[in-house]
């Protein structure tokens, strides 16, 4: 049975793949701390860094110079009445293939557009008339259709919040401005990505009873096939459940979860893991080759490079 990863910092080898992709040696690079809960990095041709912090309803911005600002609050809430503490802000972000940030706002329920004027155009807040959950991750295609995933972060008693008005917690698909639930028996649907030919979507389940990564067929007009189960850490005893996932240009998966940041092969073997100092939450593909991978993790901002290079918006 190969090791598991422990709590030291550093990059975990369980097989000699990884040496391809991340340096055994790597450093992992803490940029900045003081924040609450980190989340939805994404990197801006501009060599900006943005990225969320939940409880602090806010998206911070990390200049080319290393700066950290504060770009926009409230980030995902508008309202004053929910518990201090709460994961009401932003999560995932993303950038549209016209460079606008696109954000998953968690307690407003929506997927919002932040445009170059500074507007912000709400993409999509309900379904069937009922409100969303709390739009958590997101990833466009090439097409420009936009997929993302809606558990019930956002509400403080999750799936029993009288807030709550859908009775399932969905995959989506936004097409042409419309809406369409792609699947519904997901737990606690999280992080997704598709392959290099988007041919599948993985999606993250980020459930502590059930810590799997599914691996869907992409379907002619976008639509998800039935799952297959690509990974499985729910053995693992580490703190951290599946959220956030990036892919190579080769199919190789990087996960946030279990103990740090897990790195699969496109059959599902995991090769090592990169164990920051805190439990990871998201990532996202840096710099001007894509080779360094940014880190969100829970009270801090973490960098390690690879040899890997990183498919990204």
């Amino acid at each position: 049975m190969s090791a598991q990863p422990t709590f030291t910092p550093g990059i975990v080898r369980l097989d000699p793949a990884l040496d391809a992709l991340v340096d055994s040696g790597a450093a992992i690079e803490k940029l900045a701390g003081g924040f609450t809960f980190t989340e939805g990095p994404i990197w801006f041709p501009d060599g900006s860094l943005y990225f969320s912090d939940i409880p602090e309803n806010s998206i911070f911005r990390r200049t080319p110079d290393g700066e950290i600002q504060l770009f926009r609050k409230p980030s995902g809430y508008d309202g004053n009445d929910l518990p201090p503490g709460a994961f009401i802000g932003s999560n995932g972000l993303t950038r549209d293939k016209e460079g606008r940030l696109v954000i998953c706002e968690h307690s407003n329920h929506r997927v919002t557009r932040l445009e170059h004027d500074g507007s912000l155009t709400v993409l999509v807040s309900h379904e069937g008339g009922k409100r969303l959950n709390s739009p958590n991750d997101l990833v466009y295609k090439s097409d420009g259709t936009l997929y993302f995933t809606d558990p019930p972060y956002g509400m403080p008693l999750q799936d029993e919040d009288p807030r709550k008005e859908l009775p399932y917690n969905g995959i989506y698909m936004l097409k042409d401005g419309v809406l369409t639930l792609l699947y519904s028996k997901m737990r606690r649907p999280n992080g997704l990505v598709f392959t290099p030919d988007e041919k599948f979507l993985y999606v993250g389940n980020s459930d502590p009873k059930a810590r799997l990564w599914n691996k869907f067929p992409v379907l002619e007009d976008g639509t998800l096939g039935e799952p297959t189960e690509f990974a499985n850490l729910t053995h693992l005893t580490e703190a951290g459940n599946p959220d956030g996932m990036k892919i190579d240009t080769n199919g190789n998966l990087y996960c946030t979860g279990p103990g740090g940041t897990h790195v699969f092969d496109p059959s599902g073997k995991r090769l090592g893991v990169i164990v920051t100092p805190e439990i990871p939450a998201n990532l996202h593909w840096g710099d001007a080759d894509a080779g360094t991978l940014y880190i969100t993790a829970r009270t801090g901002l973490y960098r390690v490079r690879t040899k890997a290079t990183g498919i990204r918006p």
